[in-house]
Parts: C-alpha cells; sequence; structure tokens
C-alpha cells in the first residue's frame, strides 16, 4: 500500500496559516516559502499523518531527524542553527493551530514543548560563527583594481563604488533608477515603490566618508548614463548587459540595455571576481555593512552622530547597527580594555556622552515588546 503524498485537510490549514503569516503578521514572502518549506518537512515526516494526530513522541522523533540530519550538497552535518530554525517556525505553527476551533481539543501546549532544544543545544545554536568582512582600505584596493574600459566594466565598479558608499542591501540597489540619486546632493533615496528595502521602509542614505575617488566613481557613472547613453529618470542605475549577434553571427555582451537585473545574483558575482582580483577571500556585498560600522569606531563618533549614521543605514536604533554589524574582535576588545585600566579617570567620557547613551537604552528598551 503506498503512502498518501498529500492530505486534504492539512493542506487546508497550511494555505490559512501560510495567508495569516504574510497578511496578518507581515511577513515577507522568503519568510513564508521557508515556513512552507519547513512544514512540508514536518508533514512527510510523519507519513502525511493529520497535524491533530501531532503528539509528544512525533515531536521527538522529529527532533532526532533533524539533528542527524546532513546538508546534501556537501554531506555535512545539519547546523545547530538551522535546527533550532526549524523547529521554531514549527513550534509557531502548531501553536496558531492549537489556537483554532478544530485543533483545540487535539494538540496539546505541553507537547509542542518537546521540539525544544537542550539549554546547551540552544547555546550553540544561537552562537555566531566569526563574520569575515573587508576593512576599508582593501575594499578600496578592490574597487580600484577592478577593469573599467567597457561599459559593463565600469557599471561593476561603479556598484561597488556605491554599495561602498551607501551600505544599501544586494536586493535595493538592483531596482535604482537614475532618478533615485542625486550626486549634487550627496544621497540615494531608497524608495520602496521601487525598490526592495527591508521592511519596506524609506531610507534616505546620504554618502558615507569612504572617499572623494570612490564618489567620483559614482557621479562620472551617472553623467556617463545621463549626458552619454541619454538615459532618463525611470532608467535603471545598473542596468543589464545588453546581448546580441556580433560580427561572426555569435551571441555576445554588446554594451548595456534599460532594463533592470531580475535579482541580485549579478551583484555577488560582482563582489566575488573583484575580491579575487586582488587576492582578497570573498566578501559578500552585505558585509559592507560591517565594514562601514567599523570605521564608525575608527571615527569615535558622539552619540547623536553615531545615531546619524545609524539611521543612514535604515536603522531605528545604534543598538541594531552595533548589535548587528559592530562585531569586535577578540584581539581588539583586549586592546581596548588594556587602554581603559591605563587610563586616568579623568580622561574618561564626558558625563554628557554618558547620559546620551543611557538615553540610547532607555528608549531602546521601551520599544522592546512586553
Amino acid at each position: 500500500m503506498n503512502t498518501p503524498k498529500t492530505n486534504p485537510r492539512n493542506d487546508r490549514s497550511r494555505r490559512e496559516y501560510l495567508v495569516w503569516l504574510k497578511e496578518a503578521k507581515q511577513r515577507a514572502q522568503a519568510t513564508v516559502e521557508q515556513t512552507r518549506h519547513a512544514i512540508d518537512r514536518l508533514e512527510a515526516y510523519t507519513g502525511y499523518k493529520d497535524f491533530g494526530t501531532f503528539n509528544k513522541d512525533q515531536a521527538i522523533a522529529f527532533k532526532q531527524a533533524l539533528l542527524s540530519g546532513t546538508v546534501k550538497r556537501t554531506g555535512k552535518p545539519v547546523s545547530l542553527a538551522s535546527v533550532h530554525h526549524t523547529l521554531q517556525v514549527i513550534k509557531d505553527f502548531l501553536g496558531w493551530l492549537q489556537g483554532q476551533p478544530n485543533y483545540r481539543r487535539h494538540i496539546k501546549l505541553d507537547d509542542i514543548a518537546y521540539l525544544n532544544l537542550t539549554t546547551g543545544e540552544e547555546r550553540q545554536a544561537h552562537t555566531p560563527n566569526p563574520r569575515q568582512y573587508p576593512s576599508l582600505e582593501e575594499y578600496r584596493t578592490a574597487i580600484f583594481a577592478m577593469p573599467s574600459e567597457t561599459e559593463p566594466e565600469r557599471r561593476d565598479r561603479t556598484l561597488m563604488a556605491l554599495l561602498l558608499a551607501t551600505g544599501m542591501r544586494d536586493a535595493a540597489v538592483v531596482g535604482l533608477k537614475l532618478r533615485h540619486i542625486s550626486i549634487d546632493k550627496g544621497y540615494v533615496f531608497q524608495d520602496p515603490r521601487d525598490i526592495k528595502t527591508k521592511f519596506r521602509k524609506a531610507i534616505l542614505t546620504t554618502f558615507f566618508p569612504v572617499g572623494d575617488d570612490v564618489l567620483a566613481i559614482v557621479g562620472d557613472w551617472v553623467a556617463f548614463l545621463t549626458d552619454e547613453k541619454q538615459f532618463g529618470p525611470d532608467d535603471p542605475l545598473f542596468p543589464k548587459t545588453a546581448i546580441a549577434p556580433d560580427d561572426m553571427g555569435s551571441f555576445a555582451p554588446q554594451g548595456l540595455s534599460r532594463t533592470h537585473w531580475a535579482d541580485a545574483a549579478p551583484v555577488r558575482k560582482i563582489f566575488k571576481a573583484a575580491f579575487a582580483l586582488v587576492g582578497l577571500a570573498y566578501a559578500s556585498p552585505h558585509s559592507v555593512r560591517n565594514t562601514l560600522t567599523q570605521l564608525a569606531y575608527h571615527l569615535r563618533l558622539p552619540p547623536e552622530e553615531l545615531k546619524a549614521w545609524s539611521q543612514n543605514l535604515g536603522h531605528d536604533s545604534p543598538l541594531t547597527t552595533l548589535n548587528s554589524y559592530g562585531h569586535v574582535t577578540a584581539e581588539r576588545q583586549a586592546e581596548i580594555m588594556t587602554g581603559l585600566r591605563n587610563r586616568k579617570p579623568e580622561t574618561t567620557a564626558e558625563n554628557g556622552v554618558l547620559d546620551e547613551i543611557d538615553k540610547l537604552l532607555r528608549d531602546h528598551r521601551k520599544r522592546q515588546p512586553a
């Protein structure tokens, strides 16, 4: 007897949950798809049994199956962070399901709790890997080593320069149009109606102080598109490469088109090639936010300027910037603490600065859910 590959009741429940997740909880489509995949894994593991039959035995067995799993591509064990994420998604789903009239008497909250990892496993799952990101000088070295003879090469180098100057996310930068950037005023407006910003926020990003030579690359590119290519305000800032037949009848790159890239995959390829050219390890486009946060440390910004720096990255609080991108290496930590130990009391931070930091912390706590 063949095991069924679907369960109509489960299908309805999953569909209702995913709609609720997107429309009521305002989750991004990518999050919804990850949730769908996790629920599918649970259903397949139980042989497509009704979700209402969920119990502690299923919870324990499913958890152990995840912990003993391997990554298909590499054959390596699945990370605890991945297991923790999958289990959390399933717990959220079952918790929602338990609140529905048709499941309330069948699913027990105590059984859902059996999906928890041990305290030690939880701690390991939340231990971040050391972040890899280039220094400002390494980033600049990569930019100025890039070729810039052809139009696509100039585009690629400008993209690297603009990301360093703005810290934009790669998914956002591919949607930029010429009207979103002002060289004279020195800013990019990330308009969520056109650009995939996180949480669809409108972000006005003024160029970071990464060097006038970097900003000149961006300015020259905008002038080139506007004056020589006759691009208009609604044309892409970083257009796709045009592909057309060459003299031999073969399809080959032929300058620039007037269409946007479909996604951020080309941006990651550009970064990989740029850093490889100068013998540096690959750094993802997102890592530029770490680079810029380290620059903020180097500049020793007072609280008000740090707040502006954070808002420039699209964050509501400087603590978001510091927690997400402000990692201090162990070596730098030891260097700082040694310096503080040898510092005289009168040279420590001014009381006004401490008051500002205390206010930031209080404001952050007020925004936290009860």
